[in-house]
């Protein structure tokens, strides 16, 4: 008899937690929300306010994000692929390992974001502002970084710069 009300017990815990981890993928977008393994493919999150946001292992293919604010968001293994992301404020951001795979960055800033690993392929980063970023282990494959403002936080890169600032 006991071992059927722990294991009662334990299935009831286990449907509590299950709710509430799905509850976090449906909170409202605001600074320091919680949506870790969150599929959000396709929203319009355009001029949120994320700043600060737990984004790791989320999904965000194909959403609109023009304005955004995602400074300070924890992003290690996010996927944004083909995301539209202009303007988008990336500042503090740890991004370790994310997917930016063909993400529209035009005037984006990344200042002091941590991008080890991340992929940028096929990126747009016209006159994104990269200062103090890391890059160590970046895929800038066929990256357009014209007018960018690389790591130095002095150089400018070239028009047609492409998979590297020249």
């Amino acid at each position: 008899m006991k071992r059927a009300h722990s294991a009662a017990f334990a299935a009831v815990l286990l449907a509590l937690s299950a709710q509430t981890a799905l509850a976090a993928c449906t909170e409202f977008p605001e600074p320091g929300v919680n949506w870790r393994r969150c599929y959000h493919d396709g929203r319009d999150l355009t001029g949120v306010n994320l700043e600060g946001a737990m984004l790791r292992d989320a999904t965000f293919q194909r959403s609109a994000m023009k304005g955004a604010n995602l400074s300070h968001v924890d992003g290690y293994r996010a996927k944004f692929v083909s995301a539209t992301m202009t303007g988008v404020r990336f500042d503090h951001a740890r991004l370790i390992e994310a997917d930016l795979t063909r993400v529209d960055l035009t005037g984006a800033s990344l200042v002091e974001t941590d991008l080890r690993n991340a992929k940028l392929v096929n990126a747009v980063l016209r006159d994104a502002n990269l200062s103090g970023a890391k890059i160590q282990g970046t895929d800038f494959r066929n990256a357009d970084l014209s007018g960018a403002t690389w790591v130095d936080g002095s150089r400018k890169c070239a028009e047609q710069s492409i998979g590297q600032c020249n």
